[in-house]
């Protein structure tokens, strides 16, 4: 937990680690290393997205041509994808842990949704407090992985701690590829001496100095900026995909991050319209302001009165509420090509009167709350019982609450300041924006090293930052600053809208980013890309349309761009 302990005696991490093997091997001269991925949060699960992502990231950075077709000679190369569970996070252990067992977690998870977020009531700011209050009290102090240890784990959750973790991995990473070459030598895998000492010297572990190359989301790319302010001599490749801006994140300075986000859903209306009755279901006569407006009118009329549902066969019953509403929002905001057109499905039906499919809609994000037997005989926190996302919201707060110590002191007047302010960039988002801000509220656990900087730095290779025109939590002019602090970094912007450039496919920044992951070039300065695809404009089919337009390689490309659109705003919190 400490790497300045040296006594020996200090508590460890055990650091959950996926590899998605390379099409190569690492004795191959095509051989390009290992991507480190972090898909956000703080707190989202780095092998999870290697489980569900990995083969599409792989096919972004490698070679074009399939290595069984192409020679040894020539420069293609391949990457293994390596996701990791930060501190606290996932598989890691010891997890954040805020409860005794899943079932105590799971019916307080189901009250605080009952309840609802801040500005679903009058006194919400009240009853949110109390309960972020009661939740943090024990959660910031009590280590529930082991009670009574010298050494708490809250105080070591921290970004810079989880870089330092990095620098770790890809040590062990060069060790084993030093393994690796030593075997394919003892094995005579290798013709002529010249080309054994070719691979040794490929392999070799090169101690201290290992490189890092990386692809970072959301609060990934905070990690990745991080990291190269402390080790920039290390960053050889480095993505990073909807930008934070470190400075604000780490002392709370600058502008509020979602500016653009009502932007974001100005362009429903201009999309619902555009689609017209046929492709958005919510669309009426009078354009895109109008189509806003029924829609604000609507949320209103939700807000003042709950609408209940009765219980159907499937389902219990069920009332459709103002943070229900928010919820379905939000997502939109965030994925808009994904998320859209259910926006548009479920506030039309709404406007009908019939809220039996948002009821439905709702009950399929409920969870079972009652132990199985499995669980029962196993353990309150075994595999039997829990699940690596169950801790993602609470290891959130131990980080972020650890990095943006600001966020810590708010007293009731300076958050309705903090609330205020958020709500006037953003009526669209302002609300779920200080929730977040809202859950550090009563965290008592400090970093034992926080970080202070450098703000910045020029690193061995530049970085690439990566950014929509419009994001709803990463806004461009986040990328722009941090672009602007990293000397020689590039900046590579997506025309569309939405959280990270994943949000929407375009070959276009495909294609850079597999370009910089091969030769190490940035795109040409000022490069804009367009979204190969729009939400709710087009055919239905409009995905399969573009398909059939493109190259079978460009074709494959497309398919994995889709993919993850389609996985959703899981871990980009």
């Amino acid at each position: 937990m400490d790497y300045n302990r040296t006594d020996g005696k200090g508590r460890t991490f055990a650091l959950a680690v996926v590899r998605l093997p390379a099409k190569v091997p690492v004795t191959d001269p095509r051989y390009g290393g290992a991507v480190l991925i972090n898909p956000g949060g703080p707190g989202g699960p780095g092998t999870m997205q290697a489980f569900v992502s990995g083969r599409n990231l792989q096919l972004i950075v490698d070679a074009e041509a399939d290595p069984a077709e192409s020679s040894e000679n020539t420069i293609d190369k391949y990457f293994d994808i390596v996701g990791f569970d930060p501190r606290g996070v996932g598989s890691t252990t010891p997890p954040v842990m805020c409860f005794p067992d899943p079932v105590s977690q799971r019916n307080w998870e189901l009250q605080v949704s009952a309840e609802g977020m801040l500005g679903s009531a009058s006194d919400s700011l009240l009853r949110n407090w109390q309960r972020t209050e009661a939740l943090n009290s024990g959660c910031s102090v009590y280590d529930m992985s082991r009670l009574g240890a010298d050494e708490q784990m809250m105080s070591y959750l921290n970004t810079p701690l989880v870089a330092r973790d990095m620098l770790t991995i890809i040590e062990r990473h060069g060790e084993w590829r030093e393994k690796e070459g030593q075997k394919a030598q003892a094995n005579h895998k290798c013709h002529g001496r010249d080309e054994t000492s070719a691979v040794l010297e490929r392999t070799r572990w090169r101690r201290g100095e290992e490189p890092l190359l990386y692809w970072g989301r959301s609060y990934g790319t905070l990690l990745g900026t991080t990291f190269a302010s402390l080790y920039p001599d290390r960053v050889t490749r480095a993505i990073l995909d909807g930008v934070v801006d470190m400075v604000t994140y780490y002392q709370g300075t600058g502008p509020n991050p979602i500016a653009d986000a009502d932007a974001i859903f100005d362009r429903f209306g201009h999309y619902c319209n555009e689609a017209g009755p046929v492709g958005c279901p919510f669309y009426i006569d009078g354009g895109p302001e109008a189509i806003k407006a029924a829609y604000w009118q609507l949320e209103q009329q939700i807000l003042n009165l709950s609408l209940p549902v009765m219980a159907s066969a499937a389902r219990g019953p069920e009332v459709v509420t103002w943070t229900d509403i928010k919820a379905i929002q939000r997502v939109a905001i965030y994925q808009p090509l994904l998320a859209f057109p259910i926006l548009a499905d479920r506030m039309s039906e709404l406007a009908e009167g019939n809220a039996v499919p948002m009821a439905d809609f709702k009950h399929g994000n409920h969870f079972g709350a009652c132990p199985s037997n499995k669980c029962s005989r196993a353990g309150p926190w075994s595999p039997e019982c829990a699940t690596t996302q169950d801790n993602m919201l609470y290891a959130m707060s131990g980080i972020l609450c650890s990095d943006a110590e600001f966020m810590t002191t708010l007293n009731v007047s300076q958050f309705e300041a903090n609330w205020a302010s958020l709500k006037a960039d953003s009526a669209s988002l302002g609300d779920y924006w200080a929730q977040l801000h809202l859950s550090c509220v009563g965290w008592k656990a400090k970093p034992k090293y926080p970080f202070t900087g450098p703000w910045g730095t020029t690193t061995a290779h530049p970085i690439l930052f990566v950014s929509n025109t419009l994001d709803p939590a990463t806004p461009l002019k986040s990328a722009k600053h941090m672009s602007q602090i990293f000397p020689g970094s590039g900046l590579l912007q997506q025309e569309s809208e939405g959280h990270t450039t994943l949000a929407a496919p375009s070959i276009c920044v495909a294609k850079s980013i597999r370009q910089y992951f091969q030769t190490g070039d940035l795109p040409v300065a000022g490069t804009l890309c367009q979204a190969d695809l729009k939400p709710l404009v087009g055919s239905p089919n409009q995905a399969m349309i573009v398909s059939q337009t493109l190259s079978p390689a460009d074709r494959k490309l497309f398919g994995a761009l889709l993919a993850e659109v389609q996985q959703g705003p899981i871990f980009r919190l």
